[in-house]
This record gives C-alpha cells, sequence and structure tokens, in this order.
C-alpha cells in the first residue's frame, strides 16, 4: 500500500447565538472542529452562546503527494 500526504480545506457554514458579531465570530472559529461543536457545556454557559448547527459547505482536496518511504 502506498503513503499519500493529503492536504485538505473545509468550509463551514454555522449558526450561533451569542451575545455580539466579534464573540459569534471568535467562538465559532475557537469551536469548531471536524464538523461539530467541541465546546463544553461550561464553556457556553460561561461565554454565554449556543452552537445551534455547522454545515459543512465545501470538503475538498487541495493537494496529494505520494510519500516515498525507506525502510
Amino acid at each position: 500500500m502506498k503513503t499519500f500526504e493529503v492536504v485538505l480545506t473545509k468550509s463551514y457554514k454555522v449558526i450561533i447565538k451569542a451575545e455580539d458579531e466579534l464573540k459569534a465570530r471568535d467562538f465559532t472559529e475557537f469551536f469548531t472542529s471536524d464538523i461539530k461543536d467541541i465546546s463544553s457545556n461550561e464553556e457556553k454557559n460561561k461565554n454565554s452562546f449556543k452552537i445551534e448547527n455547522i454545515d459543512c459547505k465545501l470538503n475538498e482536496t487541495f493537494e496529494v503527494i505520494e510519500i516515498n518511504e525507506k525502510n
């Protein structure tokens, strides 16, 4: 089997409730990963936000390089 290094880019559309635009942007960037909300209930309560939906809009390979392995 061959080994490849794949560079992947993803784009998301996220719906979030937050106190203001800056917090919405910051919390969305910080607390999203792999199309799921990674924030804890404690973080949501402390910072007064709730991510309601994450919808993957782009999941496209950017680059694929075959790696020559030496044993």
